[in-house]
């Protein structure tokens, strides 16, 4: 009877996926219209700018809105692969390769011992809760990377490295994949491989185009973006006669005015002490699991996503990608924080874009929606971070257990050969 269930499963998460990416292909391409901004203009000017002048031989030197390490201009100019096609459908069918290739993996590893298929069916449901936006960005490619980096690392860890330093020169949060290796063996290869492949990808694109670190000093002018948790603060203020404001800085829609700077300050001091928090867990953990690396990366991600001054609609996708992966291995902790980001990234699509002239009203409709997806993100932190340290740290008797499980079961540690 198992069998049985886990083929039809297997059978119909597919045909679920390609229902959905239908929808999510006809949004894109015009044939239904969402309400709210054409979240389509991104790939059809503002990359399609950018690769124009990818084409010219140089990174974008004097556009504030390329705020992205140097492999993110693979992404950008990644539709020249498919010549017969204009830039933008050429992007968007690429996304749903990258897509599908996604489920594939998580498929793949659904069949090992110990797996399941929930973290495919996370993946199949998350992605289209985030409504078109999540095909007209790059960041679902970026997840691809990290999806598979994550499956790697259960058995070939050199693997995971050079995926992750690829990642992270897509788009840097992928670094944070390795915060939860196991020590030892594993550590030293994944983290070595990192290294190594970092050091050559980031000198060949020096080499390649003039300007490739330009975005350092984009990014770090950034603001406080208005979708920020942070940022509800301002969004309340408003409603009480504050004089500041929202405009339109560095891509995205900032407020501007008094304490906004001080505001966003506290939110990178926040950031400092997630990193702390996270770097007191790596010394204390002692029982390593097999879903240990990726609840780890999990609670990382999410650390970073709640306490950032930039959380934009598309930045979810990384976070679903992450807990499908939790959810392949029975033994995660993630079940609860999986949840509720898959709730908070339905919350997600009617801030952005079907509720935004709200969002940037300060209305209380945009507040409400605004104060649910953030405070659902607050709460999955707070559960991933307390699971983690519970299964991990010892003191734990059932982490002790994990320690001495038998190999080729769901418990085996990550670093068993």
């Amino acid at each position: 009877m198992t069998v049985r269930t886990g083929a039809v499963g297997r059978a119909m998460a597919p045909v679920v996926w390609a229902l959905t990416r239908s929808v999510l292909m006809l949004c894109v391409f015009k044939v239904f219209t969402v309400p709210g901004p054409d979240v389509t203009v991104d790939v059809s000017v503002i990359y399609q700018g950018w690769y124009e002048v990818f084409r010219a031989g140089s990174y974008p030197l004097d556009d504030v809105t390329w705020q992205y390490p140097p492999a993110a201009a693979l992404a950008v100019a990644s539709p020249a692969l498919l010549p017969f096609l204009e830039y933008a459908s050429a992007f968007f069918v690429l996304v749903l390769l990258c897509d599908a290739l996604v489920l594939g993996l998580l498929l793949y590893a659904a069949r090992r011992p110990g797996a399941r298929q929930a973290g495919a069916w996370v993946w199949v449901a998350g992605v289209p809760l985030l409504g078109p936006t999540v095909y007209a960005r790059y960041d679902l490619m970026v997840t691809a990377v990290a999806v598979a980096a994550l499956l790697a690392g259960v058995r070939r860890p050199r693997m995971m490295g050079a995926l992750v330093a690829f990642g992270t020169l897509l788009k840097v949060w992928p670094v944070l994949l390795l915060v939860g290796t196991a020590k030892g063996r594993a550590t030293r290869r994944s983290w070595s491989a990192a290294a190594v492949a970092a050091g050559v990808l980031a000198l060949l694109a020096a080499v390649a185009l003039p300007g490739a670190y330009a975005f350092l000093a984009f990014q770090r002018d950034r603001g406080l973006e208005i979708e920020a948790p942070a940022a509800l603060f301002f969004h309340l203020a408003r409603q009480s006669g504050w004089p500041g404001g929202i405009e339109l800085r560095y891509g995205s829609m900032e407020f501007t005015g008094p304490q906004v700077a001080l505001v966003s300050t506290l939110a990178l001091w926040l950031s400092v002490l997630a990193f702390g928090w996270l770097l007191l867990w790596r010394l204390r953990a002692r029982a390593f699991a097999v879903h240990t690396t990726a609840d780890a990366a999990f609670t990382a991600v999410l650390l970073f996503t709640a306490t950032s001054r930039v959380v934009s609609p598309q930045y979810m996708v990384w976070l679903v990608g992450i807990a499908a992966v939790c959810l392949v291995f029975r033994g995660s902790r993630m079940v609860l924080p999986a949840w509720l980001v898959l709730v908070a990234t339905g919350v997600t699509v009617l801030e952005f874009p079907l509720g935004f002239a709200h969002v940037v009203a300060s209305d209380a409709q945009g507040v409400a929606l605004l104060a649910v997806r953030n405070g659902l993100l607050i709460v999955a932190t707070v559960a991933a971070g307390w699971r983690l340290w519970r299964d991990s740290v010892p003191g734990r008797a059932e982490g002790a257990e994990r320690e001495v499980t038998p190999a080729g079961r769901a418990d085996t540690p990550a670093s068993a050969p």
